[in-house]
């Protein structure tokens, strides 16, 4: 193989080394026959084809039919940007995912950070599945910020939640919809309304296995702790701060 260089830079873009090489093959030949492919590739004939049939997976070669003969071409080197456009979009759906199972761990502690609204989505979404009948679920918060953040998911996981048999106790900060949730009367749901002052920039959430704080405010970011000392020190403060009121 002559240009090295360019071989190197294929196996940066994470193509295998004997895929590189019959790439970069093809794409000197034009359409060319299998032997022709492993001649110039200096690779095992019987090796190309698995190759080639991974690299047209990959969108890099495509298959030319001449009556009964089979010949094989490169796609353009373009469809290298594009693969790389798609492994960025295919990280960018799984970070959230990815950064959830990055944690700091101490003991029986567990911290976890989530951040953008699909991220924030699976915290609640498990608060959901963690909860157990006659669960305590504590919640601080700026209702009309909260809902705010994706109107149809947070009333969707609020319809749920309330369909649950747990212990329901919200503080939230004065607002219309904080006013007309306290109105429903809810089973097993009591509403409180935070004395006036300054808005709310975080919404925090106390299970009784888990500590949820959610950032309402750009980026928006969810940071969940699993820690018995955590949960009962939160659970304290909100008991403090219910009974004042």
């Amino acid at each position: 193989m002559k240009n090295e260089k360019l071989l190197k830079i294929l196996l940066e873009l994470g193509l295998s080394e004997n895929e590189s090489r019959v790439y970069l093959a093809a794409l000197s030949l034009g359409t060319s026959t299998i032997l022709e492919i492993a001649r110039a590739a200096e690779v095992k004939r019987t090796t190309v084809y698995s190759i080639i049939e991974s690299l047209i997976q990959k969108g890099l070669m495509a298959i030319e039919v001449k009556g009964l003969k089979k010949e094989y071409v490169a796609e353009s080197p373009e469809k290298l940007e594009q693969m790389v456009e798609q492994h960025k979009s295919v990280l960018k759906r799984s970070l959230p995912e990815l950064m959830g199972l990055y944690n700091l761990k101490a003991g029986q502690s567990l911290i976890k950070y989530y951040q953008g609204m699909e991220g924030v989505k699976a915290v609640y979404d498990s608060l959901l599945e963690d909860l157990k009948p006659h669960d305590n679920f504590m919640v601080i918060t700026d209702q009309k910020r909260f809902v705010g953040l994706d109107p149809e998911y947070f009333m969707g996981f609020i319809a749920a939640r309330r369909k649950m048999n747990i212990n329901m106790r919200l503080l939230m900060q004065d607002s219309d919809i904080a006013r007309a949730q306290q109105k429903e009367n809810i089973p097993n749901e009591t509403i409180k309304i935070l004395p006036k002052g300054d808005p709310l920039t975080t919404d925090l959430v106390v299970t009784p296995k888990k500590v949820v704080i959610l950032e309402l405010t750009e980026p928006i970011t969810a940071l969940v702790i699993e820690s018995k000392s955590v949960v009962q020190l939160h659970t304290e403060l909100f008991e403090i701060i219910w009974n004042s009121i």
